[in-house]
């Protein structure tokens, strides 16, 4: 990073090809200690006996709240511009669509 890019806030990030591909996950669980939180990204597919944990992201308790908000932000922003995203058959503090058990961490 260069002198200009450290005075303009820029900030540049390495994306290696591995990592771009990205991993489909269509189910989250969210558990935390006192000091972190911990976020398994799993994929329930038709067949499989249980969801696959595809990636693990421990997040310290500030970062997991920034998380938070830029997610609600983002969220606006989407629903702005292509409409509101709902949830069918939501329960109250449900948000998985599939009948799995609870998770460990």
């Amino acid at each position: 990073m260069n002198e200009k890019d450290n005075n303009s806030g820029a900030f540049q990030l390495d994306l290696p090809a591995d990592v771009a591909q990205g991993n489909y996950a269509n189910f989250a669980i969210i558990t935390h200690s006192s000091s972190d939180f911990i976020v398994d990204f799993a994929r329930v597919l038709p067949g499989l006996p249980k969801p696959v944990v595809k990636s693990r992201v421990i997040l310290a308790p500030e970062h997991a709240k920034r998380l938070l908000l830029a997610l609600q932000e983002n969220i606006m922003r989407y629903e702005h511009e292509f409409g509101t995203i709902t949830i069918p058959n939501q329960e109250p503090r449900t948000i998985s669509p599939f009948n799995v058990a609870k998770g460990e961490a």
